[in-house]
């Protein structure tokens, strides 16, 4: 994505933070109930985006994540809207991305959001989340994986939309996860988006990292599934589209 081609690798400390990322991340993908409380909602950005490249050259200010995270969510309407109209029907965006920055700054549903936390609040229609702790993982990941956090999180929006409601988070979420690799797979295909040298690896390694522990029970309640299991349905949509999604 972009110029940074010479992109870092993931160390140690970068498999952390994105463990913290999706682990913690969802609060039940989408099915929790409620309007944010502080900070006043900001509302995303509506304007057209440029075919954007995502910048690898080592740039990590807080300014520049600003503006990657604002692309990815005109990304995401602008992808979500088109899939919608070729389908006969009208898409209507996720109504607010609300920055916080301390625990119990926000709550969804009566439940106040921690620390360390990126979520989707269906009833308010809200995406959630920590910023310091973003603007961290960011800083340590890259961008890429960023484009990833918020195409995860902006599915569960879209499976509200379409009334898709499984009996196990796992389900849920690795469904999640095959949309978002979709809505990246086809922005790169498309030419909204360009991949540089190592992207995929980022989105690769990021993935083996947010995996649950292999021993975790596949019907336990907040699975999102393993390693293997959530980059295999996430390549799966980045390179086959939705229809790799069961979607219907």
């Amino acid at each position: 994505m972009g110029d940074r081609a010479r992109r870092r690798r993931l160390g140690p400390l970068a498999g952390l933070v994105v463990a913290v990322v999706v682990a913690a991340g969802c609060m039940g993908g989408g099915l929790d109930q409620g309007e944010p409380q502080q900070p006043a909602p900001r509302e995303s950005g509506r304007s057209e985006p440029e075919a954007r490249t995502t910048r690898a050259d080592g740039t990590t200010s807080v300014a520049e994540f600003k503006q990657d995270f604002e692309d990815a969510v005109a990304l995401a309407e602008k992808y979500w809207t088109a899939q919608f109209r070729a389908s006969g029907e009208r898409f209507r965006p996720i109504r607010r991305v609300v920055p916080y920055s301390r625990a119990g700054e926000v709550s969804c549903g009566g439940q106040a959001l921690p620390r360390n936390n990126a979520v989707y609040c269906s009833a308010g229609d809200f995406i959630a989340y920590d910023v310091n702790w973003s603007v961290s993982a960011f800083r340590e990941i890259g961008d890429a994986f960023l484009f990833y956090l918020l195409g995860h999180e902006y599915a569960h929006g879209v499976q509200v939309r379409l009334g898709i409601r499984y009996d196990f988070t796992i389900q849920q979420e690795l469904q999640a996860d095959c949309m978002a690799g979709a809505y990246l797979g086809d922005s790169v295909r498309s030419g909204a988006l360009r991949l540089a040298d190592g992207d995929l690896d980022e989105f690769r390694e990021g993935l083996l990292a947010v995996g649950d522990d292999p021993d975790q029970p596949w019907f336990a309640e907040g699975a999102h599934g393993t390693a293997e299991q959530r980059s295999e349905k996430f390549f799966s949509g980045y390179e086959n589209s939705l229809k790799a999604c069961d979607l219907g």
